[in-house]
């Protein structure tokens, strides 16, 4: 046997190297100028601080001598409504209500808590509840009025509950990359409330301040939770690309579909706080976050997409590998249409229901106040992201193509031996390896891992050939021996 002058595997050729550094300096040449233009921004457009004239009613304000305490519920009761009290008196028959009574966290006696009507139709208050009530005793003595109400519920605990169980999953599942992902969360939150809320109360552009605050997140969230890569630069062209989209989108529909808020309570409120906030800048800025997560979410998919299947077939075309990768795409694209539809539909149910109640025909209904903004957001943040996904996954398809897979010997399972700069081409549905110089137990082992992609992509047979070849004994089970040109493994049934 002759000797071979061929690398060893894993081991990059020189041109491959040199493909890598010129992928990697393009991406970057592309990619630190917007870096920069985005950092810029947000540090020009960065909140002073000062809110100026806006103010807002504070819902958890009272008044002198009304104190917001906690309690535990102990029972609860159908009985005389406590604000009733002078009817009783009176000898009236005074109404039935239900009744609370709750040992308060600060120490003393069980206090009656009137529950208010909405929230005793729920029979949502049961006896171990932690209930917040208002405290009137000392400005309703004498007056007939109840001194303990029903404020809302106390839910720290089982959220918080709710917190770790959702950390300690993502944490087992996803291991390191999932507790950067749930660090990336909290900064990403850390912009939201730092830089793009204040921003918009003062006034600032909020077109410029969802752009430049979003890019800033995803740039923040992509490269933390996945690390310096080719892939997850090409995951944030991608993503950069579809928010551009977005916002181009989002700043026509405002316009053109009058989104002005007037039909939202908290939008009026925040309408009669000041002159100076801009409702259609706030639904404006707001069009273009909500679709932050699943335009993730697509482009780093598809981007994960690409370079597996080439690490899978390292010869095959770019067409071939843009063609695979867009059947996952487009699966992608039909399922997250759904989860957009069905996200909002589960949110805003009640919503729903009432106006379904109403005389309208379904087009009406649809481009009614009360909805036409979620109809918005939804075809908005959707055509972004579907968008999205072909240009990340030409993109891809380029970057990995020049850049190239290395994958040690060690990390292949395949020893020493193995397939030695083997060449894998997907030509219909057969794959074929050919080229190099194989010895026996790497042939079969390479060859077995390609069966068995196969069989499970429901493709046909793969053949293994090469000019040096040692054939495996027949009489062995399980070996496939190379003999000849080329020997075809069948796939199992």
């Amino acid at each position: 046997m002759g000797h071979s002058h061929l690398p060893a595997p894993g081991t990059p050729t020189r041109a491959a190297l040199a493909a890598r550094r010129r992928a990697n300096r393009l991406l970057a040449w592309i990619l630190v100028p917007l870096g920069l233009l985005a950092f810029a921004g947000m540090v020009a457009l960065w909140p002073s601080g000062d809110t100026g004239e806006v103010t807002v009613a504070d819902p958890y304000a009272t008044a002198d001598g009304v104190r917001i305490d906690t309690g535990s519920v102990q029972r609860v009761l159908e009985e005389d409504c406590p604000s009733a009290v002078t009817l009783t008196q009176a000898g009236a028959q005074a109404p039935q209500c239900q009744v609370a009574y709750a040992l308060p966290s600060s120490g003393g006696a069980a206090v009656p808590v009137e529950v208010p009507p909405e929230i005793a139709k729920t029979n949502e208050i049961e006896a171990g509840d932690t209930i917040r009530y208002l405290n009137l005793e000392d400005v309703m003595v004498d007056s007939g009025a109840p001194p303990y109400i029903f404020m809302d519920f106390v839910r720290s605990v089982p959220i918080a509950a709710l917190a770790v169980l959702y950390a300690g999953v993502v944490i087992a599942v996803a291991r390191w990359r999932g507790l950067r992902a749930l660090i990336g969360l909290g900064g990403a939150y850390a912009v939201l409330a730092g830089f793009i809320l204040p921003g918009l109360v003062e006034g600032k552009p909020p077109l410029l301040l969802g752009l430049v605050g979003s890019s800033v997140i995803m740039i923040g969230v992509l490269y933390f939770a996945h690390g310096f890569s080719a892939r997850t630069s090409t995951a944030l062209l991608g993503t950069l690309f579809g928010l551009a989209i977005t916002a181009g989108l989002a700043a026509w529909a405002t316009d053109a579909a009058h989104l002005v808020g007037v039909d939202n309570e908290n939008a009026y409120a925040l309408i009669n706080a000041s002159d100076e906030l801009s409702i259609s800048g706030i639904i404006l800025c707001g069009l273009i976050i909500s679709g932050l997560g699943v335009l993730n979410d697509v482009t780093i998919t598809q981007s994960s997409a690409v370079w597996e299947m080439y690490e899978l077939a390292p010869g095959a075309s770019a067409k071939r590998l843009f063609a695979g990768a867009m059947r996952v795409g487009r699966d992608h694209i039909a399922s997250t249409v759904y989860t957009i539809a069905f996200a909002y539909a589960g949110a805003a149910l009640p919503v729903l229901i009432l106006v379904s109640l109403y005389d309208r025909t379904l087009a009406e209904t649809l481009t009614s106040g009360e909805l036409a903004e979620e109809v918005i957001r939804t075809l908005v943040g959707s055509i972004g992201l579907v968008l999205a996904i072909p240009v990340t996954t030409a993109v891809a398809v380029l970057v990995v193509k020049a850049v190239g897979i290395s994958r040690s010997p060690e990390a292949e399972g395949e020893g020493a031996g193995g397939v030695a700069d083997a060449a894998v081409s997907v030509d219909g549905d057969d794959a074929v390896v050919s080229g190099g110089a194989h010895d026996d137990a790497g042939t079969r082992r390479g060859a077995r891992r390609l069966a068995r992609a196969q069989r499970a992509s429901g493709r046909g047979p793969v053949a293994v050939s090469g000019p040096a070849a040692v054939p495996g004994p027949a009489d062995v089970p399980g070996t496939a021996g190379v003999a000849g040109p080329a020997t075809e493994l069948p796939a199992r049934e």
